[in-house]
């Protein structure tokens, strides 16, 4: 069976985007994505007005799919976490519940211990918030619009 279609609505957006913020500030980072496996940015804090968040949002989730392909043939599952060290910045990867991409980026104002420690407190947020996301999808109907509209009210409204 399919999984269903992830639908993210504001309270879960506000807390995705709260603890992005607060990553950016807790590892002394400078920008913190969160990305769907399909590649869209879902939440992007701190310094992100010089980044094209399309682009790195797209190359993150082809990275964790490259990556997939690597971990099949090696028999392993998945590579959760990544690291890509530059000479100005550093790129932290981890795959949230199988379902998102957490992408840290950061210079030498911090250092990789600091990131990951609090990339891990970050990953039980998130996790718990996705979890929450996914449940609601289970059940369509759920404080929906449409959950209240009858068959009644379909036939008589086309009876007209």
């Amino acid at each position: 069976m399919a999984s269903p279609q992830m639908v993210m609505y504001e309270e879960e957006f506000a807390q995705v985007q709260a603890v992005t913020d607060r990553l950016v500030q807790d590892a002394n980072a400078r920008v913190v994505f969160v990305v769907d496996k399909n590649g869209q940015l879902i939440s992007a804090s701190g310094d992100t007005g010089d980044l094209d968040t399309t682009s790195l949002a797209s190359l993150a989730a082809g990275n964790i799919a490259a990556t997939g392909g690597i971990a099949q043939l090696l028999r392993e599952q998945e590579f959760a976490t990544q690291y890509h060290e530059g000479v100005r910045q550093n790129v932290h990867i981890q795959v949230v519940s199988s379902r998102v991409i957490l992408v840290v980026i950061f210079d030498n104002r911090t250092s990789l211990g600091l990131v990951r420690l609090r990339v891990k407190r970050a990953n039980e947020h998130l996790s718990r918030i996705f979890e929450m996301v996914m449940a609601k999808a289970q059940d369509p109907f759920r404080n929906s619009p449409f959950a209240e509209i009858t068959d009644d009210d379909i036939d008589n409204l086309f009876n007209d």
